[in-house]
């Protein structure tokens, strides 16, 4: 190198990172560059990198971290749904490639395609949020003022946790990088050489690090706005805080009813008819509704914008032929659809579960065969959070706490069960703890379908042994499974890639 800065054309855990992404035929052998890379916006004078040269660049970068929620869905998305869902009881992986059957028949190993695709995207998204949070109050712009710069960072805090939550709840232990690697010289390369190898961090300390992103973040990130739920908001982080106080490693039922309490004054609620969250206009042209009282954070696509999740899923209801000429992701089981049927749950199975004639017949019939109908245009909203997930998870805060408040449980579930044209829960059931649990598990299965929660649901309570080793005798449509379920399942593998490519990385225990 002969002294010369070397910009790497990648950052630490992130974009275009083959050595952390685990490409093993990467090499150190890049050509040096000048003033612009991929990491900068140019050097001083002096030599010292500039990462953004004014606001406007800081404010490129920050709409960036926001096109992800829209533009990027495979992995927080599509793949999200796959596990939550496939690997669930909820729904069959829908085709039978290698790729995403061992999500239907636990057969997961490390060199599966679709976790490794996962791990590199979030680990991109890391590292995108990481470049402005480590570098915006270095501008030197005046134009942008203390406020934005707390604004901002907040923004991309509240982006990093939310995909490091994702991470923790499928890996456990994976690379908490919350700085961005500097350029090797000839001079420091043995000191910075092992930051693009970085250890593995716990569990715990992942979860550890959300939680600090979350509390500085709700503190500057920017109000509920009625009109655009697009927005990394005080609300999804307190949200997110709900979210993690219920988990293991943090759990706090207190603070757990705290957030979900302060959610409900940012004003969120229920909206009144379900199909408002995912119906189409009367013209069958658009989305019914965006920005609904009880949507937190969502994904739009506008008329030309594109969502392409409904190709995976069913059929575009804009484009009635549209990308329907092969099998889809994600079809909903036999196990749910009793679910749904034995409750008697008319109002959310018809806008979970769709009939189409199809030309496959992997799982049902060709000519009445099921769909995931949550997403059913490509004008439609994929809506990441919403208010119903956090009022039901109050309700498991407050069965779960050490004093259980089963009728103030109860009353929420009923709450949700009333918009869905069903009665109350028995007299039985509101004094049971064991029968309220299992009460919210099956209210949070037919609320939240396709919504990436069931599987999260039994890991964090602990139900996955009990419900996934008897779904398959009980499911007539389910692939045979191939290993049971056990305490190792709690977390998926690592992608093999990247164990290969850092020794610091270990695989899950079980794989």
């Amino acid at each position: 190198m002969k002294g010369k800065t070397m910009k790497l054309r990648y950052i630490l855990g992130g974009i275009t990172s083959c050595l952390f992404l685990g490409i093993s035929s990467c090499s150190l052998d890049y050509n040096p560059v000048d003033t612009y890379s991929d990491v900068t916006e140019g050097v001083t004078d002096t030599g010292e990198k500039v990462v953004f040269k004014d606001k406007a660049a800081v404010e490129g970068h920050l709409t960036t971290l926001y096109n992800q929620m829209r533009d990027r869905q495979e992995h927080w998305y599509v793949d999200l749904l796959l596990i939550a869902d496939s690997h669930a009881d909820n729904a069959y992986a829908g085709t039978t490639g290698a790729e995403v059957l061992p999500f239907e028949n636990n057969s997961i190993e490390g060199s599966n395609s679709v976790l490794e695709r996962d791990w590199n995207r979030y680990m991109e998204d890391v590292a995108r949020a990481n470049i402005l949070i480590c570098n915006i109050d270095a501008v030197t712009d005046n134009s942008l003022t203390t406020a934005e710069r707390a604004r901002y960072k907040a923004e991309a805090k509240i982006f990093r946790a939310m995909v490091m939550f994702d991470m923790v709840r499928l890996w456990g232990d994976f690379p908490v990088i919350t700085t961005v690697a500097e350029d090797i010289t000839s001079d420091n390369i043995e000191e910075v050489y092992p930051q693009y190898f970085p250890e593995q961090n716990t569990e715990l300390e992942a979860y550890q690090q959300i939680e600090k992103d979350l509390l500085d973040a709700v503190l500057y990130a920017p109000d509920n706005t009625t009109g655009n739920k697009t927005l990394f908001t005080q609300s999804v982080a307190r949200t997110l805080l709900a979210k993690i106080y219920a988990e293991k490693p943090l759990r706090d039922y207190a603070k757990v009813i705290q957030y979900c309490d302060e959610v409900k004054a940012d004003g969120f609620d229920l909206v009144e008819d379900f199909n408002d969250l995912f119906g189409m206009n009367t013209a069958g042209t658009d989305a019914k509704m965006r920005n609904t009282k009880e949507s937190i954070l969502e994904a739009q696509f506008t008329p030309g914008a594109g969502n392409w999740c409904s190709w995976m899923f069913g059929r575009d209801l804009v484009n009635w032929n549209t990308n329907f000429t092969w099998a889809k992701w994600i079809t909903p089981s036999r196990d749910l659809i009793n679910a749904f049927k034995k409750e008697g749950d008319e109002v959310r199975f018809k806008e979970t579960v769709v009939y189409y004639d199809c030309t496959w017949s992997n799982y049902y019939p060709s000519d009445n065969y099921p769909f995931m109908y949550k997403c059913r245009s490509a004008n439609s909203s994929i809506i990441k959070y919403r208010y119903a997930d956090v009022l039901l998870l109050k309700a498991e805060a407050l069965i779960m706490q050490n004093t259980p408040d089963l009728e103030g449980a109860a009353d929420i579930i009923d709450e949700v069960r009333e918009r869905a044209g069903l009665g109350a829960l028995s007299a039985s059931t509101r004094t049971s703890k064991d029968a309220m649990l299992n009460a919210l598990l099956k209210e949070r299965r037919l609320e939240l379908a396709f919504e990436g929660q069931r599987w999260f649901d039994l890991v964090r309570l602990d139900k996955v042994e009990e419900v996934m080793n008897a779904v398959y005798a009980k499911d007539s449509g389910r692939k045979t499974q191939v290993y049971a379920f056990d305490k190792n399942s709690y977390r998926l593998p690592i992608p093999q890639s990247v164990i290969d490519a850092n020794d610091k990385i270990h695989q899950n225990p079980g794989y």
